[in-house]
């Protein structure tokens, strides 16, 4: 009887220690979402010619995510996957809009926002939408109140200092709620812009609960930083760029700390896809992972995410369980008591990871779809499968203007591949026939979600593939 008692308190204690302290009953929530942001561009992450004080020191208190991932490769579905919970092919999002699409984000998806306002949070976006830019598709009628920004990415617009004209665009329009309030030739001061916002819409919001998201536009090209930080890295103006990003996350941590918030509020800081790498001294850095935005390579997909809650989360904890970014609405309809979608979503929640109650993650695999719905990896554990499939290298090679390279190499995988992460986090080394029963598995959840969600190269139409809004223009 002795030894059961002792083994009783013991269950009892452990338990406790491994459960999530009570937490606030409208906890606020803080989204910083960077823009081609490398996995190597943050200090913690192994940064090379610029420092960030201020996410090292958010890493410090809080969770370093060695493991995540963008839902895509690219702006408008990681977007998309973030604030849906869904993978973008499953509600028809693929890529990037252009300026005057007919298309968006559908009315009928569920934002985070839209989650939260039942809750009676308040709500705001500044910085980059990208999820349609009709007056039907802008934030303020997807849940949020607020909205100060830009409609779609940086370089879509008839000038680029760095390479020139891309795009053959109009001017860059900037959004006050539903109003254009100005066109844009210089976007220096937009980071500090949506810095000033976001401190403004904490301090106005520190009696209710609130929904944060920073969007920044940067580091995509064409890159722009305030005179405050110009020429302040060794890594030049891209340095430059991140150590103002830096700043910002440093005056939104700081503003909840002062206005007795921070343990009242999730922070969680994460990029949309990998780094451009064909721009030079303007590129980020994904080392050691391979390849970069556009790519279902590691360097395309898995981004540098922090997460801090003081005396909720540990402080100073690296996980490596792997996690994509459609988790983060489950998650938060979790810590908010808030009901999730009626609509299938894909993303589940992470808490229980995220607290130390379990190591193992959420999913069974991740898929990553690229392309028109087209399946070409799969994680599963520490193992990630590649499919045949053509890709273009953004490791451009020369004849650029300014001596930047712009030129593409386009490859292939000619069969099935696979990594062990574990030990070849830069995929350098083929070992699918070694474990032909790793392959086999893997394989048997790709034909199911194929099943669901379909495949362009199997010319397979998904079942539950729902499609995005539409608009008729006259």
């Amino acid at each position: 009887m002795k030894q059961f008692l002792i083994l009783f308190v013991a269950l009892t204690f452990l338990q406790a220690c491994t459960q999530a302290p009570d937490l606030p009953e409208q906890p606020n929530v803080v989204i910083i979402f960077t823009d081609d942001q490398g996995y190597q561009d943050v200090g913690v992450f192994g940064a090379r010619g610029f420092e960030t004080p201020h996410l090292d020191q958010m890493a410090a208190d809080g969770l370093k995510l060695t493991d995540f991932y963008a839902a895509q490769a690219v702006c408008s579905a990681s977007r998309a996957g973030l604030l849906t919970g869904c993978y973008p092919n499953r509600i028809g999002i693929h890529g990037a809009f252009m300026p005057n699409s007919k298309k968006g984000l559908h009315l009928e998806e569920m934002t985070i926002a839209e989650l939260l306002k039942p809750k009676g949070y308040a709500t705001a976006i500044y910085g980059k939408w990208h999820l349609g830019d009709a007056q039907e598709f802008l934030p303020t009628k997807q849940g949020f109140d607020e909205y100060f920004g830009i409609p779609y990415s940086n370089d879509m617009w008839p000038n680029h200092p760095q390479q020139g004209p891309v795009f053959n665009f109009g001017p860059l329009p900037l959004y006050e709620n539903e109003t254009i309030i100005d066109t844009l030739t210089d976007q220096s001061l937009l980071t500090r812009q949506i810095t000033e916002r976001s401190v403004d819409f904490i301090k106005r919001n520190k009696d209710n609960p609130f929904f944060l998201y920073v969007a920044h536009p940067q580091p995509h090209v064409p890159l722009f930083v305030s005179d405050d930080f110009k020429g302040k890295s060794e890594r030049g103006l891209y340095g430059d760029v991140i150590m103002e990003i830096d700043w910002s996350v440093g005056q939104i941590r700081k503003t909840l700390m002062e206005e007795g918030l921070a343990e009242n509020t999730l922070v969680i800081f994460t990029s949309d896809n990998g780094p451009w790498l064909n721009y030079g001294e303007h590129s980020g850095s994904a080392l050691p992972l391979r390849e970069g935005k556009g790519t279902v390579l590691e360097g395309g997909q898995r981004e540098p995410t922090i997460i801090a809650w003081p005396s909720v989360l540990p402080e100073g904890k690296t996980i490596q369980t792997p996690m994509m970014n459609i988790d983060i609405l489950p998650t938060i309809a979790e810590i908010t008591q808030s009901q999730l979608p009626e609509k299938t979503i894909d993303g589940q929640s992470l808490w229980k990871v995220w607290t130390g109650e379990s190591e193992e993650g959420p999913h069974k695999a991740y898929f990553f779809y690229y392309h028109v719905n087209e399946l070409q990896g799969v994680r599963y554990k520490n193992w990630k499968l590649y499919f045949p499939h053509n890709y273009r290298s953004l490791n451009g090679r020369e004849g650029g203007k300014d001596g930047l390279p712009v030129n593409y190499e386009y490859l292939k995988f000619e069969g099935i591949a696979l990594y062990d992460l574990s030990k070849d986090i830069s995929e350098t080394n083929d070992v699918a026939q070694g474990h032909p029963e790793v392959v086999k598995k893997i394989m048997a959840l790709a034909e199911d979600m194929r099943a669901r969600l379909g495949d362009a190269l199997t010319k397979r139409q998904g079942k539950e593939n729902r499609e995005p809004g539409m608009i008729s223009r006259n």
